[in-house]
């Protein structure tokens, strides 16, 4: 199916599915758009803060896969960036705009476009997942599925992408840092950063030995109040 077909199918609701998760009101009143460079842990921090928050977990990669019948590199190699991007831009218009609120983890480059920033600044609640270059390297290099690193030295490159991406990745919404903690705590701070913005109160980790229905006791409701502060596309 070429892209302009793939576009036209992929309808609102198209790729979503169905479940509890969709049918439940949401805990959140935006779809949260998780940001930031290859190696910041988004679609790992994103499944997780979607299984904790009971909401679907969708990434902007593969939905631009499904839709245009081919990989991201493949489309890169045919058709070029700016045919990307155009793509990119519209399927994350529409996941943010038009289905049920989810988490959203972005290709690395899609932030950086200025007509995709803005429909999901307008539509979505952005968090930067910011990342320091070390751990931006060691998370790489145990894959390797991310050709913009095999076009030199992956350290240098990381440092360049930071050094351009960084100051936009700054107007994010929120920004928690992703470090070599494991996964669950930087969901942790993703949730308390989420419920200072909203003045909600959500869900969080199961302390051990706690009692049930006790996990978010110590936290106490802090509407307002911070506690804390694939083949990927490029």
């Amino acid at each position: 199916m070429g892209l302009r077909k793939a576009m036209t199918a992929q309808g609102p609701g198209a790729g979503l599915g169905t479940g509890a998760a969709e049918d439940a009101v949401p805990l959140l009143p935006r779809t949260v758009v998780l940001v930031g460079l290859m190696g910041a842990g988004k679609s790992a921090i994103g499944r997780r803060l979607a299984t904790r928050l009971h909401l679907p977990f969708r990434d902007a990669d593969t939905e631009i896969e499904a839709a245009a019948g081919c990989t991201i590199a493949e489309i890169f190699a045919r058709d070029g960036e700016p045919v990307f991007r155009s793509v990119e831009r519209r399927i994350i218009t529409r996941l943010v705009k038009d289905e049920p609120v989810h988490i959203l983890a972005t290709g690395g480059g899609a932030f950086m476009d200025p007509e995709t920033r803005a429909a999901i600044r307008q539509h979505g609640i952005s968090v930067w997942l910011r990342a320091e270059l070390d751990v931006l390297v060691a998370r790489t290099a145990r894959r390797t599925h991310r050709p913009i690193l095999n076009q030199g030295d992956p350290r240098t490159i990381l440092g360049r992408l930071m050094e351009q991406r960084y100051p936009v990745y700054a107007e994010a919404d929120l920004t928690v840092v992703s470090d070599e903690r494991p996964p669950d705590v930087t969901v942790e701070l993703v949730i308390d950063a989420l419920e200072a913005h909203f003045g909600v109160q959500l869900p969080h980790r199961q302390p051990q030995g706690q009692p049930q229905g006790q996990g978010n006791a110590q936290r106490g409701g802090r509407p307002g109040k911070p506690d804390a502060p694939k083949t990927d596309a490029p």
